[in-house]
């Protein structure tokens, strides 16, 4: 082949490359410039802000990782407003919960210090100011033992206990209180010993709580416990006869400081069943509730064998 011809032809190939270069680094530069004014934007605040780019763009890498960057930012800012939300809607309840009986403390204890109220009336003001006293103590230590968990900060103690044999105990501490309160029950609790990594305190707590929850909200006449357990795990069915929980309340009745009664004049503080679920969770076991109104609630506790 002609020397000349091969020298143009070569030529030609360069010219060709030199423009692909020069066109594909303008196209960068575009894109270049359009990520510029897309941080830019995003530096403002603007955390809808996409960009896209074609499969054989060279920037395509670089823009969906600030993309996913920004999806996380946005996801974060979302979870930070939420918080923030629920920070105050937890802040209004305590301040709720602490400031009328604590109000109504001082008001029954003024009346008293000040003798503006009969002799007669003094014993009978001084034990509801004795009630009062004691449910704000009970609502404290319950909101610090929920912060505990919440935060990761509460310290288990796990051993290997029979399950069976625990839970006959603390149900035996209950009997008297729960004849006293006309309540009848019924416990179906396996002879067999059943062995599991467990907190004895914090299964106390988890039964504790929903029998106190049962005798306070209820409004039922008796209660059940229902143990059944096999190789891979046990289930703990704790039932009532009592009034049931609406709809619209039980997917929230877990929640922190959440009660039925909007008008908050129910006993109970709304953190007893948020530190069962707690409870719960840290021996990795699941809790569900069903529940038809006017025809009692169930609690179904599910633990695992092992940890």
């Amino acid at each position: 082949m002609d020397f000349h011809l091969l020298s143009l032809i070569a030529l030609c190939i360069m010219l060709f490359l030199v423009l692909f270069l020069y066109a594909k680094l303008r196209r960068v530069r575009g894109q270049i410039v359009i990520i510029e004014e897309a941080l830019e934007d995003i530096k403002s605040g603007n955390l809808n802000r996409r960009m896209l780019a074609q499969r054989n763009d060279m920037t395509r890498k670089i823009c969906y990782d600030i993309n996913d960057i920004v999806i996380n930012s946005q996801m974060q800012f979302i979870k930070q407003k939420q918080s923030e939300q629920a920070y105050k809607r937890l802040m209004t309840s305590i301040s709720h919960d602490v400031k009328t009986p604590l109000a109504s403390l001082v008001g029954y204890l003024d009346a008293i210090e000040c003798r503006i109220i009969a002799e007669e009336e003094k014993d009978n003001y001084v034990h509801v100011a004795y009630e009062k006293a004691h449910y704000l103590k009970h609502f404290i230590e319950s909101l610090f033992e929920w912060v505990k968990l919440d935060s990761g900060e509460q310290i288990f103690h796990f051993e290997l206990l029979d399950l069976n044999e625990l839970s006959r105990n603390i149900v035996g501490d209950w009997i008297t209180v729960l004849e006293s309160n006309h309540f009848d029950y019924e416990c179906d609790i396996p002879e067999t010993e059943w062995l599991i990594r467990i907190d004895s305190n914090a299964y106390g707590r988890i039964l504790n709580n929903l029998f106190q929850n049962i005798l306070i909200h209820s409004k039922g006449s008796k209660m059940t416990l229902h143990i059944f357990e096999d190789d891979v795990q046990v289930q703990i069915t704790i039932t009532d006869n009592g009034r049931g929980i609406d709809p619209e309340h039980l997917p929230h009745i877990f929640e922190r400081m959440y009660q039925c009664d909007p008008s908050r004049s129910a006993k109970g503080n709304g953190l007893g069943l948020s530190i069962v679920k707690e409870l719960v969770a840290a021996h990795k076991g699941t809790i569900s509730v069903d529940s038809t109104p006017d025809n009692g609630t169930a609690f179904t506790i599910s633990f695992p064998r092992t940890l």
